[in-house]
């Protein structure tokens, strides 16, 4: 039964060296941080500070937390503003 769990976890390892990862945003940090995730191997990836494309480890993971909670609070005091502005 423990072999039968190899193969099937193997086939996507195989399928992606031959054809290459399948990248799809699973989530949206900032406008340019973005996390990414093969399709078929689970492979996660994310942006660094330079654009280029790392993999997602637990440190990355936390900083891109961190930058969604400031990113989303800059968005929210920025929509008050305009509400605000909009009034007067």
């Amino acid at each position: 039964m423990n072999n039968k769990s190899e193969q099937l976890t193997l086939i996507p390892k195989i399928y992606c060296s031959l054809f290459g990862h399948d990248y799809q945003v699973t989530k949206k940090v900032t406008y340019h941080v973005k996390e990414y995730t093969c399709c078929h191997c689970k492979k996660q990836l994310t942006t660094n500070s330079n654009g280029k494309l790392i993999e997602l480890t637990p440190k990355f993971k936390e900083i891109n937390d961190i930058l969604e909670r400031i990113h989303s609070k800059r968005m929210m005091r920025l929509k008050r503003k305009t509400i605000t502005s909009s009034i007067y």
